[in-house]
């Protein structure tokens, strides 16, 4: 049998709270130009002197409000994660991030030394929907260090999973147990991206956001197509948990800059949603696997407070999926499967 290695690969965190850690963060992550696609001088005139200069000082006070003292959510979630699935499968685990610490390269220098005979790396992104932004920067990233590395084991790609049957099952069982409870609607939040980013994922040209209806209407540009992932995502979890369709809705959230982004936006809902008879409203994030800012701050605090203060009664975020036992048997199954001859989960 090959000898094989896990790296399981999030977005990332800032090292600290500290102005200046979040600073270098933010200034990395918006840098990336799959992030801010503009040319190299005006992204930079952009982020490093208007974007960071403002907003980490504000971006510093959210992370402290989220911190825990083992460090980032999504770091310790992120370590628990990998530490759990270590005891379900026989390969070694370690993980990755794609802006920060720790990077693919100490996640493969730590592998090889602890394996000199390493012969293959499996990478598992942390994303479910393919997005420029998220899942192709974090691959592609993951694929440079590699190549940059001249490592001598293989490297293999776990491709989106917006759609498979287990992942369904994990983030449906995650949810069940809120649906007990109360509730007018569920809203299904993704994080956005402008909608130059889902015209250049297009590789027919001629399809995303032109058709209508299009991403329901079938498309080899929904391959790429993040907005049709997550609907395709949002309609088959609520048909697995028998949820009405005048029970569910669907928006986009983290919104940057002025440019269209995808819609309808969080925000927005979260204004409209009691004037629309909405009172109680339950709220999942399943473009994040891991509890974050996005999801624990901007979501839980932030949008709370909109929907309340705009008539809502009750708000309750339900968490991601982090170190749910079924998610975390759910991606042993898929590496078990892949070691023993199964390539459907496997991109390149």
């Amino acid at each position: 049998m090959m000898k094989r290695a896990v790296v399981l690969m999030n977005l990332g965190s800032p090292d600290s709270t500290e102005v200046k850690d979040v600073k270098c963060y933010l200034d990395e992550f918006l840098m990336d130009e799959r992030v801010i696609d503009k040319p190299w001088l005006m992204r930079a005139l952009l982020v490093k002197g208007i974007i960071v200069p403002f907003r980490a000082p504000k971006s510093a006070e959210a992370y402290k409000s989220i911190w825990t003292d083992q460090g980032s959510p999504l770091i310790v979630i992120s370590e628990q994660l990998g530490k759990a699935l270590d005891k379900e499968v026989e390969e070694p685990v370690t993980i990755a991030m794609r802006y920060g610490n720790p990077s693919p390269k100490a996640a493969y220098d730590e592998l090889v030394q602890q394996n000199p005979d390493l012969e293959e790396v499996i990478l598992v992104p942390m994303y479910p929907h393919y997005a420029m932004s998220s899942y192709e920067t974090a691959v592609e990233y993951a694929k440079e260090q590699y190549k940059k590395g001249g490592y001598a084991f293989k490297l293999t790609t776990i491709k989106p999973y917006y759609d498979n049957a287990d992942y369904l099952e994990a983030l449906a069982e995650s949810m069940r147990p809120y649906l007990d409870k109360e509730y007018d609607q569920i809203l299904f939040s993704y994080h956005g991206v402008p909608e130059r980013h889902i015209y250049k994922g297009d590789i027919t040209g001629q399809h995303c956001l032109k058709v209508p209806n299009c991403c329901d209407v079938p498309s080899k540009a929904h391959e790429y197509c993040y907005r049709h992932q997550c609907w395709q995502t949002s309609k088959m979890v609520t048909e697995m948990l028998g949820i009405p369709k005048e029970k569910w809705g669907f928006s986009f959230q983290s919104r940057l800059g002025r440019d269209p982004w995808l819609q309808p936006y969080t925000a927005m809902r979260f204004e409209q949603l009691p004037k629309e008879g909405v009172k109680k409203l339950l709220v999942v994030c399943p473009a994040f696997v891991s509890d974050c800012l996005e999801t624990l701050e901007e979501i839980a605090v932030e949008g709370k407070e909109i929907f309340m203060h705009n008539g809502g009664e009750s708000f309750e975020m339900i968490p991601c999926l982090n170190v749910h036992p079924l998610w975390v048997s759910t991606m042993a199954k898929w590496i078990k499967e892949y070691a023993t001859g199964s390539k459907e989960m496997v991109l390149s």
